[in-house]
């Protein structure tokens, strides 16, 4: 029998995935991370706990939407906006 959380976990990997394209530190960097994140959680069963991991990283993908608009804003801040003295 699969795991009803699967999908869901896989949907969250892609989306973090697809977010890490943008990563300051590089794609590179973010998608091995991100692998050995979920690798090392690879052997949860309990259905309590997948669901807490799944928040988790729906928490990180707000943050990293947060940080992505943040550069964006700071982007368009220096083009349209005198340096503060």
């Amino acid at each position: 029998m699969a795991n009803p959380l699967r999908g869901e976990v896989i949907k969250l990997y892609k989306n973090l995935l697809y977010l890490g394209r943008e990563y300051p530190k590089g794609s590179a960097y973010f998608r091995d991370r991100l692998k050995s994140a979920f690798m090392k959680n690879k052997d949860v069963t309990d259905p309590e706990q997948i669901k807490k991991l799944v928040a988790r990283g729906d928490f990180v993908i707000k943050e990293l939407e947060a940080l992505y608009f943040l550069r964006k804003y700071r982007a368009m801040k220096k083009r349209y906006y005198e340096p503060e003295k």
